[in-house]
C-alpha cells in the first residue's frame, strides 16, 4: 500500500481554466462599465433636454417657492378640496328627504351639516311630544338617514300651548352606503 502524503504547505498551481474564468470576469466588468458610462451620457443628454425645454415654457422665469408659500399654497389647496368634496355631495337628497317628512305639527328650525363625519344636526319644534316622536321615527326610516339620536329637548311652557325644542343628530347615508 502507498502511502498518503498531506503537503498543506504547497501553494497549488494556478490552472489554465482558474486564467479562463478570471479573463471573463474582467471582459464582463468592462462591458458593464461601459454601458454604465453610456447610460450617465445619455441622461445627462436628457437632463440637459428637459431643462432647456422647461426654460421655453411660460412662467419657468419664476423663482422656485419658499418652504413657507409651498406650505401656504398646500393648505389652501386643502381647504379648496374640502369645500369640493362638500359641495358635490348629495344635498338634494337630504332636502328632499326633510321635505318629504314635513308636516304640520313639526316646524324646522335649523339644519347643521358635517360632511366631514356624514352627519346633521335638526333642530326643530313639535306642537307636542307625540308629534317630535312621530318626526323621530319618519327620520330613522328614511333611506337618507340612519342612527337617528336625540341631542335635547325642551318644553317651552311661556309659549302658547307648549311646544317642544330639540335637536337630534342623524347619521347621513351618501351614495348609499353608511359610514
Amino acid at each position: 500500500m502507498r502511502r498518503l502524503e498531506l503537503d498543506f504547505r504547497r501553494r497549488p498551481r494556478p490552472s489554465a481554466a482558474g486564467w479562463g474564468l478570471l479573463a471573463c470576469g474582467v471582459i464582463a466588468l468592462a462591458a458593464v462599465l461601459g454601458v454604465e458610462r453610456q447610460f450617465a451620457a445619455d441622461t445627462a443628454t436628457h437632463e440637459a433636454t428637459v431643462r432647456r425645454i422647461e426654460q421655453t415654457l411660460p412662467g419657468a422665469a419664476q423663482a422656485p417657492l419658499s418652504v413657507a408659500d409651498t406650505r401656504a399654497r398646500d393648505a389652501s389647496l386643502g381647504d379648496v378640496q374640502r369645500v369640493q368634496a362638500q359641495l358635490n355631495l348629495p344635498w338634494g337628497e337630504l332636502f328632499a328627504t326633510l321635505e318629504s317628512l314635513a308636516s304640520a305639527d313639526v316646524a324646522l328650525l335649523g339644519l347643521t351639516p358635517d360632511a366631514r363625519k356624514r352627519q346633521v344636526r335638526i333642530s326643530a319644534e313639535a306642537r307636542n311630544l307625540a308629534a317630535m316622536l312621530e318626526f323621530h321615527r319618519k327620520l330613522e326610516d328614511s333611506a337618507a338617514l340612519h342612527d337617528v339620536s336625540l341631542i335635547s329637548h325642551e318644553i317651552a311652557d311661556d309659549a302658547q300651548g307648549q311646544p317642544v325644542r330639540f335637536s337630534l343628530v342623524a347619521g347621513w347615508v351618501i351614495d348609499n352606503a353608511r359610514p
